[in-house]
């Protein structure tokens, strides 16, 4: 087990396990406010799982998932080491402002200081003014820009 918490009513951070898909879809859904493809969701999903340098973790709270965060390692050269980059952070509307994502934040954080990253990174779309003020309370800096091109 990566890391376990004790919160208000019995807060548990752990890596997620193949149980854990249907909500996970379901948080990821409402994170990018459209529905996934269900069958490729289940596979990267999968595939992920089974890969040391990807990270899941769920927050439980009463028997029930209530936050998801995902991070992705890399080894990049031009940081000389393994860098985590924090792909996906959810938290159900219904226990925001319980410091739940904190706690997933703070729980990649401990991975990271055992693993030996240099960095850990996130990237936001510019319009969650929300999200880049919950990052920046985390102690992220604005210290690069991110371009995309859309391949599809």
């Amino acid at each position: 087990m990566i890391t376990q918490s004790t919160f208000s009513h019995s807060l548990q951070i752990r890596p997620a396990d193949t149980g854990d898909l249907p909500t996970v879809y379901d948080f990821l859904c409402i994170l990018e406010d459209e529905i996934l493809d269900q069958s490729a969701f289940k596979s990267v999903f999968l595939h992920n799982l089974a890969n040391p340098l990807i990270h899941y973790l769920v927050a439980e709270q009463g028997g029930e998932l209530v936050g998801f965060a995902s991070c992705h390692v890399q080894y990049l050269l031009h940081h000389g080491g393994k860098v985590g980059e924090i792909q996906e952070l959810f938290v159900r509307s219904d226990v925001r402002n319980q410091r739940i994502g904190h706690k997933l934040v703070e729980a990649l954080e401990t991975l990271a200081y055992r693993e030996g990253f240099v960095n850990l990174e996130v990237t936001t779309n510019q319009k969650r003014i929300d999200t880049i003020r919950f990052y920046e309370r985390e102690n992220f800096k604005s210290t690069h820009l991110k371009l995309v091109k859309m391949l599809r």
